[in-house]
């Protein structure tokens, strides 16, 4: 059957006749269907409402990284991703940033910055001038939007208004600063700037178009620095070689993506298990990265007195304890609690942390034996399963394949094939 993506009344099937359909039109095997159709722990109704068309659900390994000491308390970080060598980088990293004391770590607040965008004005300037002399009316409607929010601490904090050039002219940005407490805060933010926007048309006399929240959440960074042991870390050389990595990233675009990509991987992965949204914050490091002209690394490196290593990071981190997947999904409550974290901040400065940890990782194994080798080898497992190995010979295929220091995939099916040879598996 030829596939046709135009399915009349696709989202009125219940999950279990989506499937079927997809089924019949992707051609998939009942084993490939019965892959997709598992919603898991969620159960259909609670995948049903999450999203739209909901079929079912796909699952990541969910790690616990181990031995984070951070502000002279320990953590148990839950971290789910699909990749390899991520949660034994950061929970080797942090064991040896325990030997100096651990993590430390501020935050500047949960504060986050709806935009609201004003075109057509032939007197910006005194367009923003007129707004910021109304700027505690504004205010005052931002929190009329949220009593809530207000009842427990959060709601307007301030009023910028920027000028900006671009293709269509001068346009006026307003920025709401709203504390939104322990939320991530889209949804209030966005209320909000939806609420003031007719009022600021009336004040200015101009036309809004975008009113939205901005993933660039400035004022809402996260900052984590801890000194990294020398003797444990292989000594000053190895020191002055993951110095010399960061220099490279810190002065070549290319090498800085993957230098922040790997960041992000120790970052994400506890985004994800909390059920936070990794793609605002994924957005929110990567312009950050920006901010002071060209593409840099969100860590800083360098040698103490006494030669030990010591990593700064810094990152806006817009996530949330309340609303959203956070509250709904109960692995990502269960995750929560493992944390037992008290706050949204404190969310955020553990997650820079690991990112910390992470990136200590990557570039020791960079400036020693190089990263693949290690990663390598625990990829191995993934490696032999897809060339055909049962689960019961992946750690005898795995241990003769690390004696061997050899992890293609030409090598990888050869000892596959060797040891189901020796065990008569067919």
């Amino acid at each position: 059957m030829e596939i046709t993506s135009d399915i009349s009344g696709f989202y009125k099937l219940s999950i279990e006749e989506r499937v079927a359909k997809i089924h019949e039109l992707a051609d998939l095997t009942d084993e490939e269907a019965a892959a997709i159709r598992n919603t898991g722990v969620l159960g259909d109704d609670l995948a049903d409402r999450m999203i739209e068309n909901v079929v079912g659900t796909m699952a990541l390994p969910l790690g616990i990284a181990m031995n984070f000491r951070i502000n002279d308390k320990d953590y148990l970080v839950p971290m789910a991703i699909e990749e390899p060598s991520v949660v034994a980088a950061a929970s080797n990293l942090a064991k040896v940033a325990r030997k100096q004391g651990g993590f430390h770590t501020s935050h500047s607040g949960p504060l986050m910055i709806g935009q609201i965008q004003i075109t057509g004005l032939s007197d910006p300037w005194g367009a923003r001038a007129k707004i910021l002399q109304h700027k505690e009316e504004i205010m005052t409607k931002c929190d009329m939007c949220d009593k809530v929010l207000v009842r427990f601490g959060g709601g307007a904090r301030d009023v910028v208004v920027r000028v900006i050039d671009t293709m269509s002219g001068p346009m006026v940005i307003v920025h709401l600063i709203i504390d939104t407490r322990d939320a991530m805060g889209a949804n209030a933010v966005n209320t909000m700037a939806e609420s003031v926007a007719p009022f600021l048309e009336e004040v200015t006399g101009g036309r809004v178009y975008l009113r939205i929240i901005s993933n660039l959440a400035t004022h809402r960074v996260a900052r984590s620095w801890a000194i990294f042991d020398k003797d444990e870390l292989g000594g000053e050389e190895v020191v002055d070689g993951m110095i010399k990595a960061y220099h490279f990233a810190a002065a070549d675009p290319f090498r800085c993506a993957t230098h922040n990509k790997g960041i992000m991987n120790g970052i994400s992965a506890v985004v994800i298990a909390t059920g936070n949204d990794f793609r605002a914050v994924e957005a929110g490091a990567h312009t950050y990265a920006t901010v002071e002209g060209g593409y840099k690394p969100l860590t800083k490196w360098e040698k103490t007195a006494d030669g030990h290593l010591m990593g700064v990071i810094e990152v806006p981190m817009a996530v949330g304890l309340v609303g959203g997947a956070t509250k709904v999904h109960p692995t990502a409550r269960a995750n929560v609690k493992i944390l037992g974290i008290e706050s949204a901040d404190e969310l955020g400065m553990v997650m820079v942390s690991v990112g910390l940890a992470q990136n200590a990782g990557a570039l020791r194994a960079l400036a020693t034996e190089g990263i693949q080798k290690g990663h390598m080898r625990l990829h191995a497992r993934n490696m032999a399963v897809q060339a055909g190995a049962p689960i019961g010979i992946v750690d005898e295929v795995v241990r003769r394949l690390a004696l061997m220091e050899r992890f293609d995939f030409g090598a990888v099916e050869d000892m596959v094939a060797e040891v189901k040879k020796e065990k008569g598996i067919e």
